[in-house]
């Protein structure tokens, strides 16, 4: 075939037909998830079972989509078994040398979803950063990021927000993470976590009414025992050997060198755990004053200064 004069080595009409329906194929299936994604988008997806639904609808799709394109490219362009063959020994070496991670991450996706590690609006940690998850593709999971508490803020990348709140940030990771790091999901079929809220408590001072507010404190804004329904708690305690007693609140007491320390765990909701803690210490601090009892804090004796001099000069 000739251009201009200039003859176009390995283009004949062969090879232009077969450009032109790969051409087509693109724009039908292009078409075809557009309209696709359209639907899916009507949909209300606002409870959190329609939202499940809708991102595995969402995969399936793009699945779909993917393995028509795979098929009807292998269709156009290697209609001669030879040619095939010759192809993919080619295309395999090749993956495997240049696009290691790639093919990584790809079947990170795969294992994402066989797994069911998680799903678009779980709250997990991967890959260092923790947040929910926005968006899952074939080779990448976008991640609206969340701060870190105070404990790890020296953690690489700096975080500014020191709790479990979102800081703005939408961070993209490979999926190739989950061979390499443990993933930490906070929502998938435990949608809890206990917390802790820790008080030094001079020895002098009435520990034992200190213990009565923070049970208090945490019974009146933890999640409670009777909230739970009966299928969720059997669940609970048959799948991860959680008693019904680990859901109440208690108390533990350590001692150490200048004070006693007095520690409530207590259940709560995966989300909303910094407005929960946010009240339980508001109130805990105008019981203490009420009580006049204060929060012990280190306190030093000097025993020695070093000699000073002075002169006067007229």
């Amino acid at each position: 075939m000739e251009l201009l004069g200039v003859r176009l080595i390995g283009f004949n009409l062969e090879t232009g037909y077969k450009v032109l329906l790969t051409i087509g194929l693109v724009l039908v299936l292009w078409l075809v998830r557009s309209i696709a994604r359209g639907m899916l988008g009507k949909v209300d997806a606002s409870g959190d079972r329609a939202s499940r639904i809708n991102f595995w609808a969402r995969q399936a799709v793009s699945l779909l989509v993917a393995a028509l394109a795979v098929i009807g490219f292998v269709s156009i362009w290697f209609d001669k078994p030879a040619n095939l063959t010759t192809a993919v020994g080619l295309v395999t070496a090749g993956l495997a040398f240049a696009l290691q991670k790639v093919v990584t991450s790809l079947a990170g996706y795969f294992i994402i979803l066989r797994g069911a590690t998680f799903s678009v609006g779980d709250r997990i940690t991967m890959g260092g950063v923790r947040g929910d998850v926005v968006a899952l593709g074939f080779f990448q999971t976008t991640i609206m990021e969340m701060g870190q508490p105070p404990a790890v803020q020296t953690a690489d990348p700096a975080v500014w927000v020191q709790s479990r709140q979102f800081t703005g940030r939408i961070v993209t990771v490979a999926n190739s993470k989950i061979f390499d790091e443990p993933v930490y999901n906070y929502t998938r079929e435990f949608p809890f976590i206990w917390e802790e809220m820790r008080l030094p408590i001079a020895y002098r001072d009435d520990r034992a009414k200190v213990e009565e507010i923070l049970l208090d404190a945490a019974k009146a804004h933890a999640v409670k025992l009777a909230d739970l329904d009966a299928d969720t708690l059997h669940r609970v305690e048959t799948k991860f050997g959680v008693t019904a007693a680990d859901f109440e609140p208690k108390v533990y007491w350590r001692i150490t060198d200048n004070w006693v320390e007095l520690t409530v765990r207590f259940l709560t909701p995966e989300r909303g755990v910094r407005s929960i803690k946010d009240a339980m210490a508001r109130e805990v601090l105008a019981k203490l004053e009420e009580s006049g009892i204060g929060i012990a804090s280190a306190t030093f004796e000097i025993t020695a200064l070093p000699r000073m001099q002075a002169s006067l000069s007229s």
